[in-house]
């Protein structure tokens, strides 16, 4: 594996993710691209078309999870799989999820440049709904594709106009029993997802590649608080029970339980705060929140969340608020797999480029993948670590080494 060199052009790749982002339903340089929507469906074009061109074999599953496979020379054996997401949040950047895609097929093409032939077919696959836009849930595909989400859940999950998974991706024209989503057993024998880091630490260090070892992943929780309404003028403090005071010592509470754990992996985020009735002279009576808590270990994250809970219990019994919690979300870590960490550390000191070995604080479809097989992650840095903003940016350059360091992993994982 020491004598194959890779030639990547990371101007083509850049000219590709340009013309992805033209798929879009905001003004560049923001990019919308939102599940099932006439430019999802554009951008998908899009990318079976590169598929196609390449030579690959494409497929699609009853949801959207797209497959493009190069086949190996035993095609009976479990694949290695690469790829990412192209759906994007509203007002977002063009990097985020798409270098994952358009790089993995970038390093397919590098490949077959070299003359590599693969043992285990190298598939590229495209997941469908990474982002939360659309149901409020993220990485549905890749829940979709580990058994996480059962057929009678994708099929009932709902958007904000109340329409069905099911409905919406029939009308676009994804057909099938959605019991096929699940991969069969060993269909992949590994999996490895090029990103950008969405974070400072590769370019504060000067570094042109990260390897991930562990990804976070959150407990969701929404809350609701009850107070009493009333006149601002009229209600007089004694009296108040003020629904968004309440929350605001939650809010501060979430912030303290973070911190409290001592370590720098473990964040949390209050990002959604709804006011009712919303009035300047009104006092609140309602409040609902969105809290967001995540750590690579399940220990600390689930420290917090308790100590978030006895809060709102505190905070309720002194104020003499009604506050009902609800844990809609609450996945576990992923470890990322020693075999291809390795690969990954290997096709670095191949190209001579130092490397850092990281956690992804980021909520990423591998950690999903990991329930099928063995994973791993390769970062490429952005500037100032902004990402899900219009102003993400990584440079030609950046992406391609790590299409480099991408096609050299899955020429180790695919010769195995």
């Amino acid at each position: 594996m020491t004598d194959l060199r890779i030639n990547v052009d990371a101007n083509r790749v850049y000219r590709e993710l340009d013309e992805l982002a033209t798929f879009n339903d905001a003004e560049i340089p923001a990019v919308t691209r939102v599940l099932y929507t006439p430019v999802d469906l554009k951008a998908r074009a899009f990318l079976k078309r590169l598929c196609a061109d390449a030579g690959l074999t494409v497929r699609e599953d009853p949801i959207g999870n797209l497959f493009a496979r190069w086949a190996g020379s035993e095609p009976n054996l479990p694949a290695v799989g690469t790829g990412s997401h192209t759906d994007a949040l509203p007002f977002a950047g063009r990097y985020d999820g798409t270098v994952g895609v358009l790089g993995g097929l970038a390093a397919i093409r590098a490949l077959q440049t070299a003359r590599f032939r693969p043992r285990r077919s190298i598939e590229l696959l495209m997941f469908t709904s990474e982002e939360p836009t659309r149901f409020g849930l993220g990485c549905v595909g890749s829940r979709g594709l580990c058994g996480a989400l059962p057929p009678d859940k994708l099929a009932n999950l709902r958007d904000k106009e109340d329409q069905r998974l099911d409905d919406l991706r029939l009308a676009a024209g994804f057909r099938g029993d959605l019991v096929g989503v699940r991969l069969p057993a060993n269909y992949y024998s590994a999996f490895v997802e090029l990103h950008i880091e969405q974070g400072p630490v590769l370019e504060r260090e000067n570094l042109p590649i990260g390897i991930v070892t562990a990804i976070a992943a959150p407990a969701a929780l929404r809350m609701t608080i009850e107070g009493e309404g009333g006149h601002a003028g009229a209600v007089l403090m004694p009296q108040r029970r003020d629904a968004l005071c309440a929350a605001a010592e939650i809010i501060l509470a979430v912030e303290a339980a973070a911190k409290a754990t001592g370590s720098s992996d473990t964040v949390a985020t209050t990002g959604i705060c709804r006011v009712h009735p919303g009035a300047v002279n009104s006092v609140p009576s309602q409040v609902y929140l969105e809290i967001d808590v995540r750590d690579v270990r399940l220990e600390p994250r689930d420290q917090v969340v308790k100590a978030i809970r006895n809060a709102a219990d505190d905070v309720s019994q002194r104020r003499g608020v009604k506050i009902a919690i609800e844990m809609f979300n609450a996945d576990p870590p992923a470890t990322m797999a020693a075999s291809v960490v390795s690969a990954a550390e290997a096709a670095c000191k191949q190209l001579g480029l130092t490397y850092k070995r990281m956690v992804s604080r980021a909520y990423h479809d591998t950690l999903f993948m990991a329930r099928l097989c063995e994973t791993g992650m390769i970062f490429i840095p952005c500037r100032a670590g902004v990402s899900h903003r219009p102003d993400e940016y990584a440079a030609p350059e950046a992406i391609g080494r790590g299409v480099e360091v991408l096609a050299l992993t899955l020429a180790r994982l695919s010769a195995d």
